[in-house]
């Protein structure tokens, strides 16, 4: 095989936006040849770009056709885990839209169904091909930092009108999206919190719902966690603020890191704090450092190199931007946040799931 030949579930924006970059070559060695959506309108503008492509109203039968080596799933949050397992058992590689699914009970079970099959399982996190995130992950594995202190995200830069959440029934609902903005806008945000500086050990949120909008879910959030080496950590996000920020901090023993306006900056330390805290003799004597611009290659292929990526795991040459199986730590964090808020105490991590899927269908009603 030196083609991947793809079938894409939900055409809607996230997966009308992956139809066109088939269609528009963008992906080198995948070809567009089947896509699934229970919408006809939106078959029909399909075939509108290209006829050739074939068309069906149900996952299965797709699977079933012999049209396609692999699916990007593209529908709502909920139907991520069960359309990947359906996929797994009918030999197809799976590469999901993010967030993994709307909680880990459910995504651990999509994971274990992954592992039984031989087949590539990919998420859609983009953003990890982002060169100035991967400098932060490599800075902080390779020690430059040091042990870390602190991490700080504030990402309230996702504003969103009432007119946004009135365009679907299925949004900003407990039953039909699972969550407000921790499960539509910061997956990302929450994937790469973890994946650069590791997964708390403990959170307590405020997740407020509603609270800017006539909607369910929460829409503003502070979070505060610890990791297990005593570090903490505090994670803001919000859709109702204007202008918004977007700024990612990381802080240890030997500098502090800095991610804003599309810039990265090192505050190098001239010697430790720890050291320096331990020598000092002046009253208010603190570290020299100095300030460093942190200049990458500035490349990010974004949703087109995860796909490249995932053709190239599949063709046997190389590997993926992300494993599937990897979604469930960033939802982990968030269901996290969801709890801590409604049951109004700290959570340890990994989280009771079977309490968070039920305090969650509480919701549904």
């Amino acid at each position: 095989m030196d083609k991947v030949r793809f079938g894409i579930i939900g055409v809607g924006t996230m997966g009308g936006n992956h139809v066109k970059s088939f269609l528009d070559n963008q992906v080198k060695d995948g070809v567009l040849t089947a896509v699934c959506d229970v919408d006809p309108k939106r078959l029909d503008a399909v075939l509108q770009q290209d006829k050739t492509i074939k068309t069906f109203d149900n996952a299965t039968a797709m699977y079933k056709s012999g049209e396609i080596d692999a699916v990007l799933i593209a529908t709502p949050h909920y139907f991520h885990p069960p359309q990947a397992v359906d996929g797994f058992n009918h030999n197809i590689h799976v590469m999901i839209e993010k967030p993994a699914g709307v909680y880990t009970k459910q995504v651990r079970e999509m994971n274990e169904a992954a592992a039984k099959n031989n087949v590539v399982f990919g998420i859609m996190y983009q953003q990890r091909t982002n060169s100035d995130f991967q400098k932060m992950r490599e800075m902080v594995q390779n020690g430059e930092l040091g042990e870390l202190k602190r991490t700080n995200w504030i990402i309230t830069d996702w504003y969103r009108s009432q007119a946004y959440y009135n365009t679907g029934g299925w949004r900003a609902t407990w039953k039909g999206e699972g969550g407000g903005v921790l499960l539509n806008q910061c997956p990302h945000n929450l994937d790469l919190w973890q994946w650069i500086c590791g997964m708390p050990s403990k959170v307590t949120a405020f997740c407020h719902e509603g609270k800017w909008h006539n909607i369910e879910v929460e829409d503003d959030v502070t979070a505060y966690v610890e990791y297990p080496n005593g570090a903490t950590g505090v994670f803001i996000t919000c859709t109702a603020d204007s202008p918004g920020t977007n700024r990612f901090e990381i802080a240890g023993n030997k500098g502090k890191l800095v991610y804003e306006h599309g810039k990265l900056e090192f505050f190098k330390l001239e010697q430790s704090e720890r050291d320096f805290n331990a020598t000092n003799k002046i009253m208010f004597g603190a570290p020299k450092y100095k300030k460093e611009t942190i200049t990458t290659d500035g490349k990010y292929p974004a949703h087109n190199g995860v796909l490249a990526a995932f053709v190239d795991k599949i063709l046997g040459r190389g590997e993926m931007t992300a494993q599937g199986e990897e979604g469930i730590n960033g939802l982990m964090v968030s269901n996290a946040m969801h709890l801590s808020s409604w049951l109004g105490k700290t959570i340890p991590l990994p989280l009771d799931e079977d309490l968070f899927f039920a305090e969650l269908k509480k919701r549904y009603k």
